[in-house]
């Protein structure tokens, strides 16, 4: 594979994991409602996030932009 072929397959992963990394960041928040501290007062909303969506997020988003600078580079060569 060609120098040029191998940074553009680079930029193609770093967006497919970038598009990865998004969803799965929207995946992950949920609405919970707190009930009331005290008694007459209204309950609340509150986001709650699930922690091995954000961690997917974090990890495909550490991927999209290690494969976008090593394809960027390679393109540059």
């Amino acid at each position: 594979m060609t120098d040029r072929r191998l940074g553009l397959a680079q930029l193609v992963v770093a967006a497919a994991a970038l598009v990865g990394a998004v969803l799965s960041w929207l995946a992950s928040a949920s609405i919970a409602v707190v009930p009331p501290v005290v008694d007459g007062e209204p309950a609340m909303s509150s986001t709650v996030y699930d922690p091995s969506l954000v961690l997917l997020a974090l990890v495909l988003g550490a991927v999209a932009g290690t494969a976008a600078v090593a394809g960027v580079a390679r393109l540059r060569r």
